[in-house]
């Protein structure tokens, strides 16, 4: 085989080892994209379920309302039609008495059925499997298959957000595992959480569930269950064994505040004083020869009082010995001047020979 074919088969291998490396870089891809589907799902954000009178209520049916054991209910409890309420006590209901087919209670399975349709009707709704139970969900809407469960824990994740909204449709039934736990986290609170169920909703044995049910047929908490949320059926009864029901309230989003600070500029303005100086014209002094002729000129410059030392006779600052030493300076000078000139005159006088000491 020549070398140029070596070469094109060489590269033909290599295309061929890049496409089977790409393919395997797009389904190892896609597993990993599926995979983290299977735990952790979002939806477009919502708003709340508006339950208007029905908020006040833990526990609301329309058929009957029966309890075994210590339950124990933190809220209202009411059914309407229905008028045989069991169990209580030794269930205790922390404050209040039922309502039990009365105006209150009519209004309030006014207003369940208005939420229910409400959560019934939100769209667009993310799919999400048949179990839960180890799934993480963000706010939004989610619609189950049919059926739905939970087993092990389901997580709702605020993501920093305390009005995070969760509504969950069930188009079947509701059950939760035994030991099962509806777990919030991130922000996320029970009074943001709706599960609408078309059907009935079982929760297990000492599970842990969390949100407002909204159930249209009815809702059994079995024993030891426990809720920190509302139990509300629209038609059916609700039965409780030996559970705790807490109606949830939501803690207020703290405020964010803007605190802006003003720095005050203060400008100093200094006037200063301008400074005056008198400038006095230089005296000059002319000697004068019998000649009519000049012999000597002397220029005394006059320092200005005020004006600034200068280290050559300036007088700034000094006192008056100083303008008496200039007077007495001025003063030699013209004597000495007078002198000179009368000095020469006898000179030349006695050249001529007609010095005056002789006449007489």
């Amino acid at each position: 085989m020549s070398t140029n074919s070596s070469s094109r088969l060489g590269a033909v291998r290599q295309i061929r080892s890049s496409s089977l490396f790409a393919v395997a870089l797009a389904l190892a891809g896609v597993s990993t994209a599926l995979a983290f589907g299977a735990t952790a799902a979002s939806a477009a954000p919502t708003t709340d379920v508006n339950l208007n009178s029905a908020a006040a209520f833990a526990v609301l049916a329309g058929s009957t309302i029966t309890n075994t054991g210590s339950t124990v209910v933190s809220g209202g409890i009411g059914l309407t039609p229905g008028s045989a309420i069991t169990g209580f006590p030794p269930g205790i209901q922390t404050s209040g008495t039922p309502s039990v087919d009365t105006a209150v209670a009519v209004s309030a399975q006014t207003d369940l059925t208005a939420a229910y349709t409400d959560a019934s009707t939100r769209t667009p709704a993310s799919a999400i499997p048949a179990d839960l139970g180890g799934s993480t969900l963000t706010a939004g809407v989610y619609q189950a298959p049919s059926t739905l469960a939970i087993t092990g824990t389901l997580t709702l994740n605020g993501a920093g957000d305390s009005s995070s909204v969760f509504i969950i449709q069930v188009p079947s039934s509701l059950t939760t595992a035994s030991g099962s736990k509806v777990v919030l986290e991130n922000g996320a609170q029970s009074c943001h959480v709706y599960f609408q169920v078309t059907s009935s909703a079982t929760l297990g044995t000492n599970s842990s569930f969390a949100g407002t049910l909204l159930a249209m047929t009815s809702i059994t908490a079995s024993t030891g269950a426990s809720v920190d949320g509302r139990l509300l059926a629209r038609n059916g009864a609700v039965t409780l064994d030996d559970n705790t029901i807490t109606v949830p309230t939501c803690s207020a989003v703290a405020p964010t505040t803007t605190t802006s600070t003003t720095t005050s500029t203060t400008t100093t303005t200094t006037t200063v004083a301008p400074t005056t100086t008198t400038t006095v014209p230089p005296t000059t002094t002319t000697t004068t020869s019998p000649s009519g002729r000049p012999s000597s000129t002397t220029t005394t410059p006059v320092i200005p009082v005020g004006a600034p030392a200068t280290g050559f006779g300036g007088m700034a600052g000094s006192s008056g010995s100083g303008v008496n030493m200039l007077a007495l300076s001025a003063l030699a000078a013209l004597l000495g001047g007078g002198a000179a000139g009368y000095g020469l005159r006898r000179r030349r006088a006695s050249v001529r020979g007609d010095d005056p000491r002789r006449e007489g």
